[in-house]
C-alpha cells in the first residue's frame, strides 16, 4: 500500500483546475479581473497586513488602509503586468511592490481616494491582530521569510476551510473531524492514536485509516487547486508544489 501517512501524501496528478488568478486580474475583463482580485486578496491579505505592520512599524490603521491600497493598485496600477514568473515566485514580487507602496504613500492622497469610489475590500483584520499577538516577534533580518511562511499558512487555512465545507456537504463531517483532531492538532502532549480516535467515534481502526487518507487526498487537490490560482505558468505552479509538497504534480504518480 502507497505511504499515505503525511498530509503530502503520494504524488496526485496535476489538477485539472487551471484557472489563474494572475492572468485573470491582467485581463481586459472587468469581471476576470475582479474574480482574479478576490482569489488574490483571500490568500495574500493577512500577510499583507501583518508585514506592513511588523516590518514597516506602523499602526493597525494605517496597515488596514495601505493593505486596501496595495489591492486597489493590484488592479488600477497593473502591478502585476511587469509579473515575470520566470523570474520571481509571486509572494517575492508581490513583497516588493509592498515595500515601494509604502515608501512612497502618500498619505492624504490615499485618504482622500478612500472617501471616493475605491473598492474596499471587506478583510476581518481583527482575526490578523489576534494571530499577531499571538506570534513571537520575527527577527528584523527574517521578515522576508516571515511574509513567505504567512502565505503558506493563509493558503493552507483556505484549503483547510474548503475542506470542511465540502465534507459536510458530502455527508463526510467525521473525515474531516479525524483529519482535524490528527493531522492539524499541534499539540503533541495531547496528541491522539489512531487507536484513540476509533474508540472516540466508536469506529474500526481500519476506519480510521481509510477516513484520513480520504481527507487527505482531499485536502491536497484542495491545496494544490488553491495554489494553481495563484501562480502564472504550469512551471510556475509545478515549482511551487515541489516547495510546498515535495513532489512534482506534474510527473506520474
Amino acid at each position: 500500500m502507497p505511504d499515505d501517512t503525511a498530509i503530502g501524501g503520494t504524488a496526485d496528478r496535476f489538477p485539472q483546475t487551471r484557472w489563474s488568478a494572475i492572468v485573470a486580474v491582467r485581463s481586459d475583463n472587468a469581471t476576470d479581473r475582479a474574480r482574479g482580485l478576490e482569489a488574490i486578496a483571500a490568500s495574500y491579505w493577512k500577510p499583507v497586513y501583518k508585514y506592513i505592520r511588523l516590518r514597516w512599524n506602523r499602526s493597525s490603521e494605517d496597515a488596514k488602509d495601505l493593505t486596501q491600497e496595495f489591492f486597489s493598485r493590484l488592479i488600477e496600477k497593473g502591478f502585476l503586468n511587469g509579473y515575470d514568473p520566470a523570474k520571481a515566485r509571486l509572494r517575492t514580487f508581490l513583497r516588493v511592490c509592498i515595500d515601494g507602496l509604502v515608501q512612497n504613500e502618500d498619505k492624504s492622497a490615499r485618504r482622500l481616494k478612500r472617501g471616493g469610489d475605491a473598492q474596499i475590500l471587506s478583510l476581518d483584520f481583527e482575526s490578523a491582530e489576534g494571530e499577531l499577538a499571538r506570534l513571537d516577534p520575527p527577527a528584523p533580518g527574517s521578515l522576508g521569510d516571515f511574509f513567505e511562511q504567512e502565505w503558506v499558512r493563509s493558503l493552507f487555512g483556505l484549503a483547510v476551510d474548503a475542506l470542511r465545507a465540502d465534507c459536510k456537504s458530502r455527508g463526510k463531517s467525521v473525515h474531516f473531524r479525524l483529519f482535524e483532531l490528527y493531522d492539524l492538532n499541534d499539540d503533541s502532549a495531547s496528541h491522539l492514536t489512531y487507536d484513540d480516535l476509533a474508540r472516540q467515534f466508536d469506529l474500526a481502526p481500519t476506519d480510521v485509516t481509510n477516513y484520513l487518507a480520504f481527507a487527505r487526498r482531499e485536502f491536497r487537490r484542495i491545496a494544490l487547486e488553491k495554489l494553481r490560482e495563484m501562480t502564472a505558468s504550469d512551471d510556475e505552479f509545478r515549482r511551487e508544489a515541489r516547495s510546498l509538497f515535495g513532489f512534482d504534480p506534474g510527473d506520474p504518480a
